[in-house]
């Protein structure tokens, strides 16, 4: 029988595919407490059947209200409190960074129970450099804000690491292609899952391999580290990108931005290959 919990939040990592992956200590920790907070009652719930677990689920996700917090944090002070997202470890771009900072500013007992992590595992499968990395989450869902995000990291001496969804994997790979030129791009999914795949290539390559064998499932997104020698994008190629959803005087800006070349002469360039 699993030992009563002190009052606190507790934050529990899950399984990010495979259910087998939960740890014994999280197991009795969600055993133990007196709630669970949780992104989606559907997803939480079919992991506490599977440990046969019958336990009061309360919903908290991105969009969930003071009140809901402060429920959580005046439960969390009597009894203990868990924190779980639907796949993985919570705050690690899901809900919980306003729920544990005010846990800890009010004096409430925040411990963390390590698990899974789709950000680390697709990282040791990658084969690509991991003795440095950076996790920069989901990059943006619009062209522009996604190409700077992207040139902001081009320097960053480690291979970078990202969230990103099927539907937009092929335009992400697009950016990086033209941002980041020359750099091996890893694709990791369905992680832990029967179909687990990680695949290394070009940006090309890997655009030309998802167009006829489409991506479903969760995916993480992996850019090798700058290499000694790389390969600088070439302007043309980055105005013509550009030009495709800005005006020339907006797509010589952004490129200046990108490459710190002059503006002037980037725009006369970008009139000419309009």
């Amino acid at each position: 029988m699993d030992a009563p919990l002190s009052p606190g939040l507790y934050i529990v990592a899950t399984p990010i595919g495979n259910l087998g992956d939960i740890t014994l200590r999280a197991a009795g920790t969600l055993r133990s407490v007196a709630a669970i907070a949780c992104e989606d009652t559907r997803v939480t719930g079919k992991l506490l059947h599977y440990l046969g677990i019958k336990a009061r689920m309360i919903r908290y996700d991105d969009h969930a209200s003071d009140n809901a917090r402060e429920g959580l944090l005046a439960l969390a002070a009597e009894q203990a409190v868990a924190l779980v997202s639907d796949a993985g470890t919570p705050l690690i771009s899901d809900p919980g960074f306003k729920l544990v900072r005010e846990a800890r500013i009010r004096g409430i007992a925040v411990t963390s129970l390590p698990g899974a992590s789709a950000a680390t595992v697709a990282l040791t499968l990658s084969g690509l450099p991991s003795d440095r990395f950076l996790f920069a989450g989901f990059l943006p869902s619009k062209t522009k804000a996604r190409s700077d995000a992207l040139a902001d990291l081009a320097s960053v001496p480690a291979t970078l690491v990202f969230y990103e969804t099927a539907p937009r994997l092929a335009d992400a790979l697009a950016a990086i292609g033209q941002v980041l030129p020359g750099r091996e791009v890893a694709v990791a999914r369905e992680l832990t899952k029967k179909f687990e795949e990680c695949r290394n290539g070009s940006p090309a390559d890997l655009i030309a391999h998802y167009a006829a064998h489409p991506p479903k499932g969760e995916i993480v997104l992996m850019v090798g580290p700058p290499v000694e020698g790389e390969a600088v994008a070439d302007p043309d190629d980055l105005l013509r990108a550009a030009l495709q959803t800005h005006k020339a005087s907006q797509a010589a800006a952004e490129v200046a931005r990108v490459t710190g070349l002059d503006r002037k002469s980037l725009y006369a360039r970008a009139l000419e290959l309009k």
